[in-house]
């Protein structure tokens, strides 16, 4: 067990660490700002206009897809 002097360093240490730690590395955040169109029938989320398409024509074939303009 660590004693005075040594006790308080290593506690700074330990405070210092998990400062540096404390914000993530996380890409959740980043990653929902950049899906920008939303399927008009389920609500999914698609990164851009062309995957939401793709969407479209596999899961709701029947339907019509919107313009690029409203998406």
């Amino acid at each position: 067990m660590a004693r005075g002097k040594q006790k308080e360093q290593s506690r700074e240490k330990a405070q210092k660490a998990a400062a540096a730690r404390k914000g993530g590395k996380s890409q959740i955040q980043f990653r929902q700002q950049g899906l920008q169109s939303i399927c008009p029938i389920c609500k999914t989320p698609n990164p851009n206009y062309k995957t939401m398409v793709l969407h479209m024509e596999a899961k709701h074939p029947g339907k019509p897809i919107p313009p690029e303009s409203t998406a």
